[in-house]
């Protein structure tokens, strides 16, 4: 399965063209993306219109301090957990709120509550 259908790469790119347009545009997530057999865990939101590659979400390596940035798609691919495993996406992942709010949330909680 790919991490990224042709359909959430769309997604992902118009709100990246809408975070150049407006610093202060605040998208819900579009993916989720987590290892199977470790705690990391992406929730991404845009990817920059110029280099699908380059993604921002909120990121949660599972060491208890996850935080809004940047990251590439290609790292994420090459991420394999305690077990070996692949990231997969989740594919019953539905956002509710802005990745803000995720944000807020995953600072408090120290980690991703999703």
């Amino acid at each position: 399965m790919r991490l990224i259908t042709d359909e959430i790469s769309t997604s992902l790119i118009a709100n990246g063209q809408l975070f150049q347009r407006n610093p202060d545009f605040d998208p819900l997530p579009v993916v989720k993306l987590f290892t199977p057999d470790a705690a990391a865990t992406w929730l991404i939101a845009s990817a920059d219109p110029e280099d699908p590659d380059l993604l921002f979400g909120l990121c949660d390596l599972g060491v208890g301090f996850p935080e809004l940035g940047s990251v590439l798609l290609s790292e994420i691919q090459s991420v394999r957990g305690r077990l070996g495993l692949r990231v997969e996406r989740d594919l019953t992942f539905k956002a509710d709120r802005p990745i803000s709010a995720y944000a807020k949330a995953a600072t408090a909680a120290r980690r991703i509550v999703a």
